[in-house]
Formats: C-alpha cells, structure tokens, sequence
C-alpha cells in the first residue's frame, strides 16, 4: 500500500465536501421540480385547475413547502425562498395557472428576529448553528451567497414558536 500524503488527505476531503455539497443541491433540485411524497404533482395540479385564471390557494410556509388549508403540501422554488427571505409561518398564495404553472405570492410576512450562527453542513444537508441549536436552511441560500461551512452568517426566523428552518440573509466571513 502506497503511503498517504497529507496533500493526498486534504485534496480527498475537499473531493468528498464538494460531492457531499453536490448531492445536497440535487436532492434539493429534485425535491423543489418533483415534491415529496406529500408534495402535489404537477399532473395533480393541472387536474385541479379550475375557471380561466386558474386555482388560487392560500397557506402557510413550513420551510421548505406551502402547506394549505386542506394539509396538502406545495412545492416552493428553494430560488424564490432564498431570495424573499421566506420563514417558517409566513403566508403565501399560490396560483395554478390553466396550463400547469404555480406563481407563488408571499401576502402575510410573520415577525421576525435575526440571529448570528454559523453554517455547518453535516449528512448532506445544510445547518446553521445559533444558541445552541441547529436551524435547516436551503441549499439554494448557501449558493445564492456563495457561503461555506465555518461561515458566520446572519439568519432570520420567526419571532414566535420553535423553527426547525431559519433563512440566511447575509455572509458575516
């Protein structure tokens, strides 16, 4: 067996980071273009369009998903997430339009506190720490402003209740 430079090691991690960040992007891809299992499809959605301007539907964000009022859960771009600074417990509407299309609206922002934490990423997924605890944020975010696990970031959640999901609003360094 050949020995192992520390050279080697370093250019291994940074190849297992960079497929580790990789796959969290296209596990997010996938999610936001087909949903999850609890997610509507776009067939489904196209099925329900009702009147010439199409469905209107009105929720509440979760993090990832608008979730109606009869519990379905709607995809939300992770882009448009990420840049409206969406958190959970804010209210959307969304609109199926009659070929298919979901045009999402945010109509009821809840209040909400910033806090410094850092950006780790463990299992393929995207975590910020602050206070202790551990908030999801999207992937989408972590590219938009180009941050790296160890970076301080400034997050946004809701004032009230307990978020799992918080969004990045800017990289500190």
């Amino acid at each position: 067996m050949a020995d192992i430079t520390e050279k080697q090691l370093k250019t291994l991690k940074k190849l297992i980071d960079s497929a580790e960040t990789n796959l969290a992007g296209a596990k997010e891809l996938l999610t936001s273009l087909v949903g999850s299992d609890a997610t509507v499809s776009v067939t489904e959605a196209k099925a329900t369009v009702t009147g010439s301007t199409g469905k209107v539907i009105e929720g509440a964000f979760d993090g990832q998903h608008m979730i109606g009022p009869d519990g379905k859960s709607y995809p939300v771009p992770a882009n448009y997430a990420s840049k409206s600074k969406l958190v959970q417990g804010d209210q959307l509407k969304l609109i199926i339009g009659d070929d298919g299309t979901f045009i999402y609206k945010q109509i009821g922002p809840v209040e909400r506190k910033k806090l410094i934490g850092t950006l780790n990423l463990k299992d393929g997924a995207y975590f910020v720490e602050a206070r202790g605890r551990e908030y999801h944020v999207l992937f989408a975010s972590v590219t938009y402003f180009k941050a790296q696990p160890g970076d301080q970031v400034t997050m946004v959640i809701p004032d009230e209740g307990d978020a799992e999901w918080a969004a990045i609003e800017a990289v500190i360094g």
